[in-house]
Order: C-alpha cells, then sequence, then structure tokens
C-alpha cells in the first residue's frame, strides 16, 4: 500500500512539474487592430468591397469601411493583406473533431482500438488544423465514442489552454438500439462493444437520454433518424415517429436545438414533422421533402465532400479522373432540389470523414453543384451563423460583433477555390495567422 502510494505521489508530482514547465497561452488581446485587405466581403451583400477596411477593438469589429473613413486610435497595430479578401471567420456546421479519414484507420477501429485519451490529444490537434485553416466556428455533432470529452476541447479552448474555432458540441449523439455501430453487425453477439452513440428504445428512455446529454454540456441534440437498418442494409428509419417527437419536445423544453442525422426520404420527412431545426445530409429526400423543409424553416447541411470521400476510399473513385458516382450524383440531386426550392442550405461538411483543415471542400463542392461563389460563401458565414443562432454575435463584418475574421489569398466571393489559401486569422481579437510570422499557436 506504502509502494503505490509513494508511486502515486511520485507521478502526481511529475505532472505538476510538467504543467509547471508548459508555456501559457497569451489572452485575447484588448488593443486596437487595423486590417488593411484589398478586399472586404462583409456577408451584407454578394460583392466585396475594394479598399476598405477593418477596425478592430477589445475583440469585437469597431468599423468597417473605406479606410479614409476609418478613424483608427493612436497605436493601433496595422497588418496589410495586399491582395487579399477579408471576410467573416468560417462556419462548419458538420464536424467530428474525434474522427480522421477513414482510409487513415476505419470508423470500427477508431472507436475500438483508439483511447479516448489519445483521440482527445488528436482533436485538440483538429481543432488547430481547422482554425488556422479560417474556420473559427464549428458544431461538432458527436464524439462517435469519446464520451463527452467534446465538452473538455470545447472548454480548454474557451479558456485559452489550446487554439480551436469556437465550438458548439452534441457530445455522445443519440440512436435506435442496435441501429448503429461498432456492431451489432459483424461482430460476435457476445461481445459487449462500446458504442459510437448512446442506445435508445421507448420515450422514456429517449427523453432521459435527452435530458442527460444537455446536463452534461450539449449544446445541440444529434439524433440519427435513419440508418443502415433496412433489408440487406438499405437506409430506413430507426425511431418511431413517438419516439423521435418525445426526442426532439424534450431538447426543445431544454432550450437545445436538434440536429438529425437522415439520408432517406422517408427518414428527412419524419425528422421534419418531428420538428427537427437541421437535416444532416438528406441524400435521398424527395421534393415534397425538400419543401416542407422550407415551409417549416429547417436548415439542410448537404455533406458533399463526405460522399466524395467516401467514394473515393472504398469504391475507388478518383478525383478529377473519373466521373461522378451514383452516389454521388444522387447527393448532388438533393442538393440542387433544395437550392431550387429556397431551402436554407448552410455549411456543414462532415469533416473528419475527411482531413481537418481541408473545410474549405465543402463550399467548393456546393459551388461545383449549382451554387454561386457568394451563395456558398453566405453558406458558411452569416447563414451558419443564423442556424446556430448566433447571428446577434458573429457570421458578418458589422460593428459590435465579435471579431471573428478570416482572409484568403484571391476573391472567394468570386471564386470559392481562394478558401484554400488562407492568409490571417483572427477570432476573438486574438491573430493567429498573418502573413508576416506565419501560423501561431497562440494569440498575439
Amino acid at each position: 500500500m506504502r509502494a503505490s502510494l509513494t508511486t502515486w505521489w511520485q507521478t502526481a508530482a511529475v505532472l505538476l512539474l510538467l504543467l509547471c514547465s508548459l508555456p501559457t497561452l497569451a489572452a485575447t488581446p484588448k488593443g486596437d487592430w487595423l486590417l488593411l485587405p484589398e478586399r472586404v466581403w462583409t456577408a451584407d451583400g454578394d460583392a466585396a468591397h475594394v479598399g476598405w477596411a477593418v477596425l478592430v477593438h477589445e475583440g469585437a469589429i469597431a468599423a468597417v469601411g473605406p479606410r479614409a473613413s476609418i478613424q483608427t486610435p493612436a497605436g493601433a497595430q496595422r497588418i496589410e493583406l495586399p491582395g487579399a479578401t477579408l471576410t467573416p471567420g468560417l462556419i462548419d456546421l458538420h464536424s467530428h473533431l474525434f474522427l480522421h479519414p477513414y482510409n487513415e484507420t476505419l470508423w470500427n477501429d477508431q472507436v475500438l482500438t483508439e483511447p479516448q485519451d489519445y483521440r482527445t490529444l488528436e482533436a485538440a490537434a483538429h481543432a488547430k488544423a481547422t482554425l488556422l485553416a479560417g474556420f473559427t466556428t464549428l458544431r461538432d455533432l458527436g464524439t462517435e465514442g469519446a464520451g463527452y470529452a467534446d465538452v473538455s476541447v470545447q472548454r480548454a479552448i474557451d479558456e485559452g489552454l489550446i487554439p480551436g474555432p469556437r465550438l458548439f458540441v452534441a457530445t455522445r449523439a443519440i440512436v435506435a438500439t442496435a441501429s448503429y455501430g461498432p456492431g451489432p453487425r459483424g461482430f460476435r453477439p457476445d461481445l459487449d462493444l462500446p458504442g459510437g452513440a448512446q442506445e435508445v428504445s421507448g420515450i422514456d428512455q429517449a427523453m432521459a437520454a435527452v435530458r442527460e446529454q444537455a446536463a452534461r454540456g450539449a449544446d445541440w441534440i444529434k439524433l440519427y433518424g435513419d440508418y443502415r437498418v433496412g433489408p440487406d442494409g438499405a437506409t430506413a428509419p430507426t425511431f418511431t415517429p413517438a419516439e423521435l417527437k418525445a426526442l426532439v419536445d424534450t431538447a426543445h423544453q431544454l432550450g437545445r436545438p436538434v440536429a438529425v442525422h437522415a439520408a432517406s426520404d422517408a427518414g428527412v420527412c419524419m425528422a421534419a414533422e418531428a420538428g427537427a431545426d437541421s437535416i444532416e445530409h438528406g441524400y435521398g429526400a424527395s421534393a415534397g421533402t425538400f419543401k416542407l423543409l422550407r415551409q417549416k424553416g429547417i436548415a439542410y447541411e448537404p455533406t458533399l465532400t463526405a460522399v466524395a470521400s467516401t467514394e473515393q476510399y472504398f469504391h475507388h473513385y478518383l478525383p478529377g479522373r473519373d466521373p461522378p458516382t451514383p452516389r454521388m450524383q444522387e447527393a448532388a440531386r438533393a442538393f440542387r432540389t433544395a437550392l431550387k426550392l429556397g431551402v436554407t442550405i448552410g455549411n456543414g461538411s462532415d469533416v473528419g470523414v475527411f482531413t481537418h483543415g481541408e473545410n474549405w471542400r465543402e463550399p467548393a463542392a456546393m459551388v461545383a453543384a449549382g451554387m454561386t461563389s457568394a451563395q456558398a460563401l453566405h453558406a458558411a458565414t452569416d447563414v451558419a451563423a443564423k442556424i446556430l443562432r448566433q447571428q446577434a454575435a458573429f457570421g458578418r463584418i458589422a460593428p459590435g460583433l465579435r471579431a471573428d475574421l478570416a482572409a484568403f489569398a484571391g476573391d472567394p466571393s468570386a471564386q470559392i477555390d481562394a478558401l484554400e489559401k488562407p492568409v490571417f486569422v483572427m477570432k476573438d481579437g486574438g491573430v493567429y495567422l498573418r502573413p508576416a510570422s506565419g501560423r501561431e499557436d497562440s494569440p498575439r
């Protein structure tokens, strides 16, 4: 017993020494910044403004307009961004920080073999890569077997311990019993495997799960409205209408909006009828169902990049060489239908299926499927902020909003591929990437 106590104290002393030796990340600066790009795209219209500047004071946008119209306080730090367009910080509404591409490690193996501690460290690295790519806000829709660790990552970012975007988290996600992996297909039935989400059956369990996740820190509740549970693995609804309604109603009573994974027409329709706030994927949704989304004001995240990525990993699709696969064509048809019918479309990529920091691929995919570059940029800024109910805080460049900003070489409002080349990133007034010094781990 004494030996074990001695070992415990020795370990604690080493950990304390290590923690004390770690560099302290700087707090968000409270000074003034004058940002001088070639163009400013505010999200209040479709075109960028040439010759405009943005003044930041104590983490908020103080002024935006023609350079000559801005009164710059003495001592303000100037950042020149020649050839670049300053935009609101970008937003991805469907991410998984605790996953990495399936051609590196299969989903089952990530959930079953990677320890949660390791996956949390991975998530921190993914958060940093995301922020440096110009994405200052993420809605993370489920830890996929990593419990409630997203709440801790969110706290570490908020407190300045690690660099990362603003996080809106969904913790474990909720699925119908025996409908999600790992298992029950493909594994021995006597194995008790960790799950990628919280399983429930019946109204009472459903309501209890929502209450538990809200208490644990979920900002959104994520549900799996359908999955590959039909004959031969066909996608079909997993919850009964009564279960789904109980899940949504309980979440709304607790002030949490609801995101529903639904790929089939029946799944999307059921989620819409139950009162979901956003639909994720929607690949098989019909025109009639998309009309229902528009009527109810339900947002849609198309996750086109996830489909292209899985087709590349598992069905030998090679981007730039092969024509779109049937699954990619189905996803693109759904997207074009939603766009034509005026459904609110937000930028949601399902990043984690593909590499973190390459979130720009989703706006590019939406343009390839029929959006204009300006529409895709709106989907990743002010439209996404409205879906998050955060339009009064960020998503545009306007006085009084938080200084979440990014600049890109070129003009993404005219050519969306410019999002691939960030040259400046600011979150809440802290600078994380700038041309003069390159990438930074902490705000200056």
